[in-house]
């Protein structure tokens, strides 16, 4: 049987909240996480499974980017538990353009935030930025 494991647990082992995953391959490639309490944007640069440890380019978010990235998150999440129960087709998912304007609306007010500076750090797995973006 899995262990379930509490936020505040994870926290005091050292983790950090994950507020959104944007995508994922073998593990989180971009999406927004604290970084020392902090929301940062991150995104997996040089993918190879054969790395024993990824890199990222890190950025911090803004208050509001995170508020409307919580927002499209939730009605994502809303539909993954519709989805799950058989109750909506994979058609409907809202990432997919025109089956939710409020997660439509959502995509390009958090383009330009989505968007990493060239001058973005690289910060190693769990590592740290190395300046502000």
């Amino acid at each position: 049987m899995a262990e379930t494991w509490d936020e505040a647990r994870l926290i005091a082992d050292g983790f950090e909240r994950v507020y959104v995953e944007l995508e994922w391959y073998d593990g989180p490639r971009a999406g927004l996480a604290d970084v020392d309490g902090v929301p940062h944007y991150f995104e997996g640069k040089d993918y190879d499974a054969a790395d024993e440890a990824d890199e990222y380019n890190v950025c911090a978010a803004s208050e509001d980017a995170l508020a409307l990235e919580r927002e499209q998150w939730a009605i994502f999440a809303r539909w993954n538990e519709r989805f799950e129960a058989g109750m909506v087709n994979q058609d409907s998912q809202p990432g997919r353009g025109g089956t939710n304007a409020r997660y439509d609306e959502l995509d390009v007010l958090l383009a330009p935030h989505r968007r990493a500076p060239d001058k973005a750090p690289r910060s190693g797995s769990y590592g740290q930025p190395t300046s502000d973006c």
